[in-house]
């Protein structure tokens, strides 16, 4: 063999090597089991929405503080050993437990017809929850029923529900309760169906924009083609996507509606006594405020942090289910 056929035997030989070394898998059998070092596994969604959830403290506050709350209050009756209607006027004013007069019989005092306060303050978050969740719900259902219907069918029946909208937009929201709880009186059912009906416009809107960028979508269009109804459409494709936001809104609304029903009760328009309601204790305690400053302050802090803590759970739930992850 020549010199110069062996000088390209080895040029040969060495390209082959670097071959080799460039593409590991050529020349070897590949295994499943062997896999790329750099390689990563995309996180599911509700995987994503976990990780989201453990480091968002708003999340975390406002939802601690609002279970807290609806925990005492299911469980008033198995925490508390006071009737929140029971009255003993010799146990009239009594001070807190940080007072001069305060005793641990009553933690928070009594009130001026001798009822235990912190009873009452417990019996007034039922109401008050009871009100402002279930206000937020005929809200929900009214306005997104409106505003899926004129987002999927558009034309002039968007254009009715729009005017209705502009129309419910212009009237002032607070005026509007005062007459209708005149009118109607301040009973729980009349002010949940008042407040319920008052607050439906934000979920329309929201609603009707998110279902006219929905319904261009493929899965729409699809479930069009194969001959869906429009109801098993617009429960079955538009609804559950429209689902995120109506959640978010419903947790802020809550809060709003808490705040209004707390406005009527102190105005007297709202829930009538002896029923305990925040918004109630706080009027019956002005009177006293100068002189039992802690009628109106309890009620009212209650009052603040729980319109705190829902904010701050809807804004950690609208982070959350963010599909860029916002926080």
């Amino acid at each position: 063999m020549s010199i110069t056929e062996q000088n390209t035997l080895a040029q040969n030989s060495q390209r082959q090597i670097s071959l080799t070394d460039a593409f590991p898998s050529k020349g070897k059998q590949f295994h499943p089991e062997m896999r790329d070092e750099f390689e990563v596994n995309a996180p599911t969604p509700p995987e994503l929405m976990r990780r989201r959830a453990r480091s968002h403290y708003g999340f975390i506050i406002g939802g601690g503080f609002v279970l807290v709350v609806v925990f005492i209050a299911i469980f008033a009756p198995f925490i508390i050993p006071y009737d929140p209607f029971d009255q003993e006027l010799t146990k009239r004013l009594i001070d807190p437990i940080w007072g001069k007069t305060g005793t641990w019989i009553h933690v928070l005092g009594t009130d001026a017809l001798g009822r235990d306060y912190l009873t009452r303050v417990i019996y007034g978050a039922r109401i008050s929850l009871m009100i402002g969740f279930f206000a937020a719900a005929v809200s929900a259902v009214v306005g997104s029923a409106l505003g899926i219907i004129g987002g999927y069918f558009g034309g002039r029946l968007d254009a009715v529900i729009m005017y209705l909208i502009n129309v419910k937009l212009a009237l002032p929201p607070i005026l509007v309760a005062l007459s209708l709880v005149s009118v109607f009186g301040g009973s729980i059912l009349a002010l949940i169906l008042i407040l319920g009906f008052l607050f439906w416009d934000r979920y329309a809107v929201v609603t009707r924009s998110v279902t006219q960028q929905i319904r261009a979508n493929d899965y729409v269009t699809a479930a069009e083609a194969v001959g869906a109804s429009k109801l098993r459409i617009l429960a079955g494709e538009i609804l559950p996507n429209v689902m995120n936001q109506i959640i978010v809104i419903i947790s802020l609304e809550m809060a709003v509606a808490i705040l209004v029903e707390a406005a009527l009760s102190f105005l007297g328009l709202g829930v009538k006594p002896p029923t305990p309601s925040w918004g109630l204790l706080v009027s019956e305690g002005r009177s006293y405020m100068f002189f039992k400053p802690f009628l109106i302050t309890i009620p009212g802090l209650a009052i603040f942090f729980l319109v705190i803590a829902i904010n701050m759970l809807g804004d950690g739930i609208r982070d959350i289910t963010a599909p860029e992850g916002r926080n």
